[in-house]
Parts: C-alpha cells; sequence; structure tokens
C-alpha cells in the first residue's frame, strides 16, 4: 500500500531538492533519513520532514508495518516563483526569481 506526504511552497529551488532527492530513492525509509542526517544542504532538512511526515500518514494505518517502508518515489515541482528586483548600472533593474517547489514522497510497503 502507498502512503503519500506533500508539502507545498517550500522556499528552495526545485533543482537542488532534485539532487538530493535521487541520493535517497529507492532506499529503505530509515536508511533514508539517516542519510539526510548528514547531508550538509538546506533541503536535505526539508525533505527529512516530508518522509517523516509520510512515516506518521502510514502510522495511522492499522495494515501497514511502519518498519517495512521504502521510498518508492519522490516527485520535485516548481511552485509559484517569487519576483525581486535588483539595481544594476545606468539605472536600469533586473528582475530575480526566487524560486519555490512542492514536493511530494511515496512510500510503499516492502
Amino acid at each position: 500500500m502507498e502512503v503519500k506526504a506533500k508539502a507545498k511552497f517550500v522556499r528552495v529551488s526545485p533543482t537542488k531538492v532534485r539532487k538530493v532527492a535521487k541520493a535517497v530513492k529507492g532506499k529503505p525509509a530509515e536508511d533514508a533519513l539517516n542519510l539526510l542526517g548528514y547531508m550538509p544542504q538546506r533541503s536535505a532538512k526539508i525533505l527529512a520532514t516530508v518522509i517523516r511526515s509520510a512515516v506518521a500518514n502510514a502510522d495511522q494505518k492499522p495494515d501497514i508495518d511502519v518498519d517495512s517502508l521504502s521510498v518508492s518515489n519522490i516527485i520535485v515541482n516548481q511552485g509559484p516563483s517569487l519576483k525581486r528586483f535588483r539595481p544594476r548600472a545606468m539605472g536600469r533593474a533586473t528582475r530575480i526569481l526566487k524560486r519555490t517547489s512542492h514536493i511530494t514522497v511515496c512510500l510503499v510497503e516492502v
């Protein structure tokens, strides 16, 4: 049985989250959390909270064994970008996009 958890409008670029998600995909949930605990990236901490949330969602269902959960899929989509402006030379301004991401973690019982 599949269990999901989502985090929306996270203030990290999706490309940065995908790099960390690639390292965790396919591993058991406990090993994934241990691995994320030692990663220096900011997105590793965010991804760990989403995995913990998915494990807590699985704990609410009586027919799922929490110890046998594995990360089957991590989907990282782009959310809306915050538009900001930075002053440049000769009175001009350039747009800066502060990107957000939507993270979906799917756990499956092995």
